[in-house]
């Protein structure tokens, strides 16, 4: 997602939800739910593809990262969500 439509998210949303440094680009829209707030949703395709670019891993190695670095990390009710097609 380019960084003009990120800028307009946060505009309508508000600036306090949480972001992935270095992955923008991964960013696919928002999730808003019911008496939660709204969180930023990921491409977990994108995110593996940019472990494996950046960091030079193989897909089990950006797989493995993934699942435990970032899909498992939670941060709070504005933890971001991943989406997997």
């Amino acid at each position: 997602m380019k960084k003009e439509k990120i800028e307009l998210l946060v505009e309508q949303y508000g600036d306090d939800m949480l972001k992935m440094d270095g992955y923008d680009d991964c960013i696919i829209g928002v999730v808003e739910r019911c008496g939660q707030p709204t969180i930023f949703c990921y491409s977990t395709e994108k995110v593996l593809k940019r472990l494996m670019k950046e960091d030079g891993l193989t897909l089990e190695e950006a797989e493995e990262w993934f699942t435990y670095n970032q899909l498992g990390a939670w941060v709070g009710a504005k933890t971001p969500c991943f989406l997997t097609k």
